[in-house]
């Protein structure tokens, strides 16, 4: 009768962690090198090429943080820097908003797997807001479709709500696009705004709004010699609010009042003055015959003389 024998086949040791996190590595394609395969740009030359050009800013430069943050929403949306579908935009504190152009914003919407098509409808009435600015429809709609809903988001838009009027500029006024293109930069707002309803964009802006943003970090300068030369726009909005309710007076603080004139008497005698009222519950009996007690007292007096 023959026997078989089962041959033991030792288990291989665990590849040590250093070994594991190596092949991680390895495996991982960093951000710089992914942006850099997909357009075959020199990865050691990406950050620089992108500061010179996409991401270039007219004052200072684009930190490597910075330039980071823009390649990340670069990298989410599937925007291209080179074509101007995502570039930044300097702000009052020396950093940059990502600003997404409207051809990104529709490549955005596009790509988007569930995206079913667009619509729009304006208003029959047109109106001239100001003098610098075509007539538009006071309001348009843009219904958004997507696979995965039986209706359409539907958002309106306001002329008179997204509208930017021309400014006076160190030569004269300036006249911008919602001047001269007053029907399409309303068509643009709506769309922009039914694609962050339908499916959700966030992080990104146009222009208009990071123009907008911008606005808010302004300072005002005064001419006063007595006032600050300069306010912020967070000083100014610290100043418009009601002024703080006042802490209560302290012991300290409190001025000690005057001690309180002889109460009337009995017959020229000063009456006893009333204990204070407990305020515990369990002496309330024993405060009560208390003060039945000074009146009988009282009134004994009262007979004895």
């Amino acid at each position: 009768m023959s026997t078989t024998t089962a041959e033991v086949i030792p288990a291989q040791a665990p590849a040590p962690a250093s070994a594991q996190a190596v092949q991680v590595a390895k495996k991982r394609q960093s951000l710089i090198e992914k942006m850099a395969q997909k357009y075959s740009v020199d990865p050691q030359k990406m950050l620089a090429t992108l500061k010179a050009t996409a991401f270039r800013v007219k004052d200072g430069e684009v930190s490597n943080e910075q330039m980071m943050a823009l390649l990340v929403v670069a990298d989410q949306y599937n925007l291209n820097p080179w074509t101007k579908e995502i570039y930044a935009f300097p702000d009052k504190n020396n950093g940059v908003v990502p600003v997404v152009g409207v051809d990104g914003w529709s490549r955005i919407i596009n790509s988007h797997p569930e995206f079913d098509g667009m619509e729009f409808r304006q208003s029959d009435a047109e109106v001239k807001i100001d003098d610098d600015a075509k007539p538009a429809p006071e309001w348009m709609e843009c219904l958004m479709y997507r696979k995965d809903r039986s209706r359409p988001i539907i958002i309106r838009e306001y002329l008179d709500e997204v509208y930017r009027p021309a400014f006076e500029g160190k030569y004269g006024k300036v006249i911008g696009p919602w001047q001269t293109h007053t029907k399409r930069f309303l068509r643009h707002k709506t769309m922009i705004q039914a694609a962050r309803v339908a499916f959700g964009f966030v992080g990104i802006y146009d222009e208009d709004e990071a123009s907008r943003i911008i606005e808010g970090q302004a300072t005002v300068v005064t001419t006063n010699d007595d006032a600050p030369a300069v306010k912020s726009a967070a000083e100014i909005m610290a100043s418009l609010k009601p002024p703080a309710a006042e802490a209560p007076a302290t012991a300290e603080e409190t001025p000690a009042e005057e001690p309180a004139k002889a109460t009337a008497t009995r017959k020229g005698k000063k009456a006893k003055e009333p204990e204070a009222q407990p305020e515990n519950d369990e002496w309330l009996d024993a405060y009560k015959r208390t003060e039945v007690e000074r009146l009988a007292d009282e009134q004994a007096e009262d007979l004895g003389e």
